[in-house]
């Protein structure tokens, strides 16, 4: 049976992915934490979903082996992953936003890649904040260090960071981990590409799930200023684009990012043009 593994599944944008696919696909849930999973599961189950869940650390390179390798036991195929799970600014400090935001995103990627098969697809979460940095800040020569040596990657990405004032330490270390989930996406579509699969990343917004609303007073808000859609998205319509993109149908969608912001950069780009 067709298999959809969906980390951070347990709520906001990741369990209305899994309503969606969860119509012709037996779903995974991963998350932290049972409580959340079991909740999680039986409100699929309600819907009629097949939706077994399991704990994942996506910072730990063996946890999310077995979470895949459990999600294709019993002649399973893990056709999609939808890799949401990730932390705002204000859910912790900059070392582990990057570990988990970034360093979570390869190891889902090196756990997936050697299961991968024609049609399969893997769909990032990144964020506009991915967008927010000039160039010249992003420490882009240091990205490949995040297969090659996690622990020299996370220290500069954290040292760039912190070029900021402590209030902002936080803020610039989750738009680099985003920028970098944008990068690796695009570096990753030949890998999965020579197996016949597919990779894209999605860039939210400002949304109203737990994690955006965490974040409502610290900048979200302030985006809707310049947003050609005047409000904050539903997991609903984020959910749509996640599961689109995990689907059969855009067979040709690879190695790109998608921008799911209500014209926000958009605007961004207006305003800027509009001061010069």
């Amino acid at each position: 049976m067709n298999t959809a593994v969906i980390t951070g599944g347990a709520g906001g944008m990741g369990l209305a992915a899994a309503k969606l696919l969860g119509r012709d696909h037996r779903i995974v849930i991963a998350d932290l934490g049972q409580d959340r999973i079991d909740d999680a599961v039986k409100e699929l189950t309600g819907l009629g979903i097949t939706a077994p869940g399991v704990v994942c650390d996506v910072t730990n390179e063996q946890s999310v082996h077995d979470l895949l390798l459990a999600a294709a036991s019993e002649g399973n195929r893990v056709r999609a992953v939808i890799h949401t799970a990730g932390v705002s600014p204000h859910m912790g400090k900059p070392d582990l936003i990057v570990r988990i935001n970034a360093l979570g995103t390869v190891n889902v990627a090196k756990a997936f890649l050697p299961l991968a098969q024609d049609g399969d697809a893997l769909v990032n979460v990144a964020s506009i904040a991915g967008y927010a940095l000039p160039g010249i800040l992003i420490p882009s020569r240091a990205f490949p260090l995040a297969e090659s040596d996690p622990a020299k990657f996370v220290r500069a990405l954290v040292r760039r960071a912190g070029i900021v004032g402590r209030k902002r330490h936080a803020g610039f270390a989750y738009a680099l981990s985003k920028a970098f989930v944008i990068w690796y996406t695009e570096r990753l579509a030949a890998r999965f590409g020579a197996r016949g699969a597919r990779v894209v990343s999605v860039s939210p917004g400002s949304f109203d799930t737990a994690m955006g609303r965490l974040e409502a007073d610290h900048g979200a808000s302030d985006l809707l200023k310049v947003a050609a859609l005047k409000r904050f998205g539903t997991p609903e319509e984020i959910a749509a684009v996640l599961a689109f993109c995990a689907g059969e149908a855009p067979g040709y969608l690879t190695g790109t990012d998608i921008l799911v912001d209500g014209g926000t950069r958009a605007g961004q780009r207006r305003g800027r043009k509009s001061s010069t």
